[in-house]
């Protein structure tokens, strides 16, 4: 087995390089760029909404207080007249990034750990490139890309937007493969 202290470099490099490409991926006119629709009228929802001041968070609605009341015909005509919704309210103002792009380094560090941790439980010291890059990339990917079909399953999340973001898991993982690859010990 493998250290991981000695796949230290391999986990930094693995996670500055998808950091990379995924800036690149989500700053250029790619896949993503219709994503998120504007909202028909937009505007009188945003006036109806104001005047509650939500807090930030996400919400269901309607949400029942319980499996009575789910039960209950009012609860169904809340159902049936709609709108269903989950909703995430963030905080007013400016969107800064800096505190997003923080989270998904470390993120990308945490993923690239576990890619490190099962491939070297995997692989013996001068392992193959390919055989390298077959589990480090298996390993990544599933770490990318299949907890976001939860959102689509559960919270009916369109499934173009889940397949686009899996492909980007593919993208992290290929690189994340090339980079453990590349500098696992001989």
């Amino acid at each position: 087995m493998i250290s991981l202290s000695a796949l230290a470099p391999a986990i930094l490099v693995a996670a500055v390089i998808v950091f990379l490409a995924s800036s690149v991926i989500h700053m250029a006119p790619l896949w993503h760029k219709n994503d998120f629709p504007k909202m028909p009228r937009e505007e009188e929802v945003l006036q109806a909404l104001r005047p509650f001041a939500i807090p930030p968070g996400d919400y269901f609605l309607p949400r029942p207080g319980g499996r009575e009341e789910m039960k209950s015909p009012e609860f169904k005509d809340k159902l049936a007249k709609g709108p269903v919704a989950v909703m995430t309210v963030l905080p007013n103002g400016m969107f800064h990034m800096t505190r997003n792009l923080v989270q998904w380094f470390v993120f990308l560090l945490v993923v690239s750990f576990f890619v490190a941790y099962i491939t070297s439980h995997a692989l013996e010291r001068g392992a193959p490139y390919l055989k390298v890059f077959q589990i480090a990339g298996a390993t990544a990917f599933v770490g990318y890309s299949l907890a976001l079909c939860e959102l689509s399953i559960w919270y009916r999340r369109s499934w173009n937007l889940t397949v686009k973001a899996a492909f980007d898991g593919l993208i992290y993982g290929v690189l994340t493969a090339g980079a453990f690859g590349w500098l696992w010990p001989r």
